[in-house]
């Protein structure tokens, strides 16, 4: 394994005598991990009625089928992230890669309801456990600098362009063979996967001899999962209902039992003093910020050109293959304009960048054309994404001690996911509200071109908080 800086690298504690494997491979490894986990999270979405009609799943069951997911995800994530800290990184890839696939495996071939639901929620809780390790994995082998901000960006764009496949991959699987693909696909994947990381990487973790915090486990693993499950209700219930309110404020009271709980605690789960770290609070708030309004982008659009404008599941999914282009583009420029003006700032010109694709965006009516109504702002969204996101998971991962290196990949992928999640619930509100159960053409433009322009808006409330508060200069301590 390359090794960290000095003063560092003493918190880290080997396992392996084997040789580090070259660096390529640990970020192809941890990339390819990533793209599992990110893809699964919108892959579905175009094989739900094929899944009804084939499973005889209502409504309220069907959506299940996400939120089972995303429930088990968000929950689990911080869990994982220290699990790998104390108990062995790549011991912790292993595992939430395993449980990812044989759940893909018992979905794919699930022949009730029950079947599917369950299948999706272990897959949750695998990539819970796996997505903080492939950052931390990542981080660990490659040492802060130029390096570790091209590999991060590596790391981002794959993850951006899962979450932008989604659609296309769900599509061709779904016209091309059946629904049940989209989730059998993941199995020869992570069979290879597995087998690359038994091979080639090299175990390290920082526990040194720690036992985990069971009780701030329950407590965080609890409130967040209550939190997620509240905020799915959301779409079905509204704002308002005792059925989104009651978990909502549950979740809350949770979350705040854990932090007293991590206060008074001598070994933390999460130890409060990461969140005086500039670097780490900021960069967190602000990936928040940003991953409520870029997480509606994808669902929003492809409901745009599929409910709007007729295209077909596959046609929707091709039309944003350009936007998963500049994704991986923008992913890519960041880390070599960083070192020139500044992490902070390559933040700051992706948010404004996506800003003004939100902006145009705005403007989609029902007989828009493809280039002018989907193409051009959604490279511009997607391209202010992968500008952004580099530079924000850099300055998170840059600002704690190796010890907690798994912990802070499990809080900014946290971050990304909880945004993700109130941010889909927030927008859906305000485009059904819009619409008021209109469902013309016309009606459903007016309502996603109003969710659009509330994005934009968060996206430029979260400029502000990036200049406010995200510490200047090159990437390191808050």
């Amino acid at each position: 394994m390359t090794p960290m800086p000095t003063l560092r690298a003493a918190a880290e504690i080997p396992v392996s005598r084997r040789p580090a494997p070259p660096t390529w491979v640990v970020v192809a490894l941890a990339c390819a991990g990533q793209f599992l986990v990110v893809l699964d999270v919108s892959v579905v979405n175009t094989a739900l009625p094929s899944m009804r009609a084939d499973l005889g799943l209502s409504a309220p069951g069907l959506q299940w089928v996400v939120n089972a997911y995303t429930i088990a995800f968000a929950g689990f994530m911080l869990l994982g992230g220290r699990a790998g800290d104390l108990y062995g990184r790549k011991r912790m890839f292993l595992i939430g890669l395993a449980l990812f696939t044989l759940a893909s495996l018992a979905g794919g071939l699930a022949q009730e309801g029950w079947q599917l639901l369950a299948a999706r929620a272990v897959q949750g809780l695998g990539a819970a456990v796996l997505a903080p390790s492939t950052l931390t994995i990542l981080t660990s082998a490659v040492p802060e600098g130029a390096a570790r901000a091209r590999a991060i960006a590596t790391w981002t764009a794959v993850g951006g362009g899962g979450g932008a496949a989604g659609g296309l991959v769900g599509g061709v699987l779904v016209d091309g063979l059946s629904w049940r693909w989209v989730l059998l696909i993941n199995v020869p994947i992570g069979a290879v996967v597995l087998a690359g990381a038994l091979l080639w990487l090299v175990e390290s973790r920082a526990g040194g001899g720690r036992r985990i915090d069971l009780p701030g486990a329950l407590l965080v693993t609890a409130g967040l999962a209550t939190l997620a499950y509240g905020i799915v209700q959301t779409e079905a219930e509204g704002w308002t209902s005792a059925e989104t309110l009651v978990p909502l404020a549950a979740g809350a009271a949770l979350i705040g039992l854990f932090l007293l709980v991590e206060a008074r605690t001598k070994a933390p789960l999460m130890p409060l003093k990461l969140f005086r770290l500039r670097s780490v609070s900021s960069a967190n708030v602000a990936m928040f910020l940003c991953g409520s309004a870029m997480f509606c982008m994808w669902f929003f659009m492809t409901l745009y050109a599929q409910n709007v404008l007729g295209y077909s599941p596959l046609d929707a999914g091709l039309a944003l293959v350009p936007s998963s282009l500049a994704v991986i583009l923008g992913s890519k420029l960041a880390p070599r304009l960083m070192p020139v003006v500044g992490a902070r700032n390559v933040a700051v010109l992706g948010a404004l960048v996506a800003a003004a694709g939100f902006g145009w965006q705005s403007t989609m009516t029902a007989d828009g054309a493809y280039l002018t109504a989907i193409m051009f702002p959604g490279i511009l969204m997607m391209l202010g994404a992968g500008l952004s996101a580099t530079p924000l998971a850099a300055l998170a991962t840059s600002g704690a001690e190796p010890g907690e290196a798994g912990l802070v990949s499990g809080l900014i992928n946290t971050s990304r996911t909880m945004g993700g999640a109130i941010g889909l619930s927030v927008m859906s509100t305000i485009a059904a509200a819009r619409t008021g159960g209109a469902v013309s053409p016309e009606a459903l433009a007016e309502g996603y071109a109003l969710v659009f322009r509330t994005g934009g808006g968060v996206m430029l409330g979260g400029v502000v908080l990036m200049l406010v508060w995200l510490p200047r200069g090159v990437v390191g301590r808050g």
